[in-house]
């Protein structure tokens, strides 16, 4: 697993119990999030944008406001951000369609999108553009983490190892640490997280229908699937 504990365990619940019940899984999260103490202001602001669950438990550390409304992307962000006490409502899947959605529905302004020092999808630049101002507070780093020593000997070994990736800067870093001679079947969360790792010696590389949680576990189950018919002497759909 490729996330920090928490949302890799929530991920693990996902799958079907015969799946987790032919993993070995092993914990490397190929990047750690920081929240980082900087003064918030939210003066003038009439909304707020979350794009992960990270910028939200940022966030709640820094500002006791709990009285504007919270576009999200995704379920998980929606969730920790009601969890927070912000009035929460998901919009979109993926920061396209938070933007396409918001613009359509020209919510009251300025907006404020709370976000890691590390982002994509110009959210701001593209909403103030579109003649919703749109404003940005970095409130986490996200960094760079080695493999786990036991993630190391996997890629080394014989077995099928399958490595689901949520981001393209995760995908980027694993196709920079990747090694070894074991089979590899990825699961991307998108084209565009696909897209770092094409050019390794994978086995299979499965692109998750849609960015959510819920087709990346359907992914990592076909995968599983697969990889137990190459165990068992057959790789035939």
């Amino acid at each position: 697993m490729t996330r920090a504990r928490e949302a890799s365990d929530r991920f693990l619940a996902l799958l079907p119990a015969e799946t987790r019940a032919d993993l070995r899984v092993i914990h490397s999260p190929l990047i750690e999030t920081v929240p980082l103490d900087v003064e918030l202001s939210l003066a003038g602001v009439r909304g707020v944008i979350f794009t992960s669950a990270n910028g939200v438990s940022a966030a709640a550390r820094l500002t006791e406001r709990r009285d504007l409304p919270a576009w999200c992307v995704g379920g998980a962000t929606t969730a920790a951000a009601r969890a927070h006490r912000w009035g929460a409502e998901c919009v979109g899947r993926d920061a396209d369609e938070l933007v396409r959605t918001l613009i359509a529905r020209r919510p009251e302004d300025p907006l404020s999108h709370l976000r890691g020092v590390h982002a994509r999808g110009d959210i701001a630049a593209r909403l103030s553009a579109a003649g919703i101002e749109t404003r940005e507070a970095v409130v986490y780093d996200q960094r760079l983490l080695p493999l786990t020593p036991q993630a190391v000997q996997a890629l080394a070994g014989a077995d099928p190892v399958i490595v689901p990736l949520f981001s393209p800067r995760a995908a980027r870093h694993f196709a920079s640490l990747a090694t070894g001679r074991a089979p590899l079947y990825l699961a991307a969360m998108s084209h565009a997280v696909a897209e770092p790792v094409s050019s390794l010696n994978f086995n299979t590389l499965k692109v998750s229908k849609a960015p959510t949680a819920q087709t990346m576990a359907q992914a990592v189950t076909s995968l599983v699937a697969r990889a137990g018919r190459v165990v068992g002497g057959s790789d035939e759909d």
